[in-house]
């Protein structure tokens, strides 16, 4: 455990847990955890301990004990119930945890608002009954496969910050080339919702979201620092990379526009192409309470 995480530079464990209390008190409507076959068409199956669809006339062959007598005894006709099956949904946090995430001038750095974000997501899925897991890219080839209950969400929760703490430098590695990986290792996730800053997103991320789309739900949660999201005021701004510390002069209109769309150019890039593919899609600043965004995400109705 990273004892000197203070919940703006660092992830901290315990701010993680005691996100579950946020979401208990949500008033949160049920998430639909039918899987989907091919990512599309809901199964329909005779059989007990599932939920009832629709009753249609009854045909030859049809198991005489799911006769829907009430149906029948209105119409005149034979009736029989279908049922729709019920499985346990699985949702897939694929976190960018590129170096590029440990940057923020509000509040705290993106990669610790990603974080939060997660573990939001994590606990508004156990608390619908969904499974979850987490895969990092940019930081390693991590994954944690999907685990129910209270134990799946600190499961999520304890690898963010055990994650967030390893600082052994290690290549970057390109949004389409996680994608492939998490299409390979879902573990039968129906759901996935990216967190990144987009800096690593190539073009041929959009040929593996639109295949990743076809096995799973996909929602897209962008983290961006206000200097990314807007102008700066005219200004000198302390800078800090790798112990090195500069200020940089941002005075004429020009300088700071063209500041801006340099800083901001990977989280337009990856909501252009989320927007292009009909993905549900939120921005979320690093001083922002993530609860709504991904409540926004997450919540049943919203649009594969």
């Amino acid at each position: 455990m990273n004892t000197d995480a203070d919940g703006r530079t660092r992830v901290r464990l315990a701010e993680l847990v005691a996100l579950r209390a946020r979401v208990a008190k949500a008033a949160l409507p049920r998430l639909e955890s039918r899987a989907m076959r091919s990512g599309q068409q809901s199964s329909r199956l005779y059989g007990r301990g599932m939920d009832y669809a629709e009753s249609r006339i009854y045909q030859p062959g049809d198991d005489v004990r799911r006769l829907d007598w009430r149906l029948t005894a209105r119409s005149g006709r034979l009736h029989t119930k279908l049922f729709q099956e019920e499985r346990e949904g699985r949702l897939l946090i694929l976190l960018d945890a590129h170096e590029s995430m440990r940057f923020g001038t509000r509040v705290r750095l993106k990669s610790v608002q990603a974080a939060r974000s997660a573990a939001l997501a994590a606990w508004y899925a156990v608390r619908a009954g969904e499974r979850v897991g987490l895969m990092s890219f940019g930081n390693g080839h991590h994954l944690l496969r999907p685990l129910a209950g209270t134990r799946g969400a600190l499961s999520v929760c304890g690898a963010l910050a055990d994650w967030d703490a390893n600082d052994a430098p290690v290549p970057g590695e390109l949004l389409s080339d996680a994608l492939l990986r998490a299409g390979r290792l879902m573990h039968g996730a129906n759901r996935v919702l990216l967190i990144s800053d987009g800096l690593s997103t190539d073009e041929a991320a959009r040929g593996r979201l639109l295949d990743l789309s076809h096995k799973a739900g996909i929602r897209v949660l962008i983290v961006a620092d206000a200097l990314e999201l807007g102008m700066p005021p005219a200004g000198r701004y302390p800078m800090e990379h790798d112990g090195v510390r500069r200020d940089v002069a941002l005075f004429g209109e020009r300088q700071r526009r063209e500041f801006q769309q340099a800083l901001g150019a990977g989280q337009a890039r990856l909501k252009g192409m989320a927007q292009s593919l009909g993905l549900p899609c939120a921005v979320l600043d690093t001083a922002a309470d993530p609860l709504d965004a991904v409540m926004s995400l997450l919540a049943p109705g919203v649009r594969r």
